[in-house]
């Protein structure tokens, strides 16, 4: 019987599943993954920062901030070249998405644009599926990087709209979701998600599930992030967040969002080998590989081989599923020996 897949989730319903027992939310989150998803798949993407620092926003996790004393360089937009040389090198290593970030609030119809624009056509060109996470963006900027070949848009929740306002104060909730909505709109498929250890409760982490869950499309791609605190940001001094914080998050987003790749991202750092497996196992199934995520560590690509050879697991093809219908669920017609 495959699970339903529904945009109308109740928060009491994610809370009852969010509040499971960890094994048996694990198991339940297994045999969900099991019913849409190659079990001995990942997703290996990587993220590269294409525009770096000098950020005017105050996101409280965010060491790209320009008004906060970290120890991240401000570094212009990339060379179109320079970006096509890593996402060859990260092709080559392994990976299928390739994810380029920029540290702007939103996108301006400039020549800095249209730079993003040649390099989301190039790395098209090289069969990988290609991402971005520029900030907001308008509909028609939307348009413009479909037709360049965009595959993917990141665009976080960060986290519940009650708790949003204690983390950012310039942009809205509504800020995010109308990104999202242009994004949808244009053809692209979305990517969001959240951060969990920014001081938020647990019914702050279910509401932004709910708000996930209860769009008119479920993401195609949900990133589970552990905050990783950064010197000199406001939450440099929150502590770590346990492997089994993370793990009734993912398999929550698994039991509630069927079809998505549930990414575990940021703080997989500090995750051993066993700590992601137990991840993978509750229903995440995409990782970031490369050094870095943006600004902040990330396992080295070796480690990462070497955990796939011990798990035995292989990095999900490009653009895999893209078109492939859900589940069915067959019923008997009574009397009869026919399956509908």
């Amino acid at each position: 019987m495959a699970t339903e897949i529904k945009n109308t989730w109740t928060r009491a319903e994610i809370t009852e599943i969010y509040n499971r027992p960890v094994l048996e939310l694990i198991y339940q989150g297994a045999t969900v993954h099991r019913q849409y998803h190659d079990t001995g798949e990942v997703q290996v993407c990587t993220l590269l920062s294409v525009k770096t620092g000098g950020c005017p926003e105050d996101c409280a996790y965010c060491p790209q901030a320009a008004r906060y004393h970290t120890d991240v360089k401000v570094q212009k937009l990339m060379e179109v070249e320079e970006v096509l040389t890593a996402a060859s090198q990260a092709k080559e290593s392994g990976s299928t998405r390739f994810c380029m970030g920029a540290a702007w609030r939103e996108v301006r119809d400039n020549k800095d644009f249209d730079k993003v624009l040649e390099m989301v056509k190039g790395v098209n060109g090289m069969g990988m599926e290609v991402c971005c996470t520029l900030g907001m963006l308008t509909e028609e900027q939307a348009v413009k990087l479909h037709n360049a070949g965009l595959y993917a848009y990141n665009h976080n929740l960060d986290t519940s709209e009650e708790f949003y306002d204690d983390i950012i104060t310039t942009r809205t909730y509504d800020d995010r979701l109308n990104t999202i909505e242009n994004v949808r709109k244009s053809g692209i498929s979305v990517c969001s998600g959240g951060i969990i250890g920014m001081g938020e409760s647990h019914d702050d982490r279910i509401g932004m599930l709910h708000v996930l869950a209860n769009l008119p499309e479920h993401p195609e791609s949900v990133p589970v992030n552990a905050l990783v605190p950064v010197e000199g940001t406001p939450l440099e001094e929150q502590p770590r967040v346990s492997v089994w914080e993370m793990i009734r998050m993912i398999a929550t987003a698994r039991i509630i969002m069927p079809k998505a790749m549930v990414r575990l991202s940021a703080g997989r750092v500090r995750m051993t080998v066993e700590e992601q497996a137990l991840c993978f196992l509750a229903g995440a199934n995409s990782i970031f590989a490369g050094d870095k995520l943006l600004t902040t560590p990330n396992p080295e690509v070796d480690a990462d081989k070497e955990m796939f050879q011990i798990l035995n697991l292989k990095p999900r093809p490009a653009h895999k599923g893209k078109d492939t219908p859900q589940p069915v669920e067959l019923h008997q017609i009574p009397g009869t020996g026919i399956l509908v």
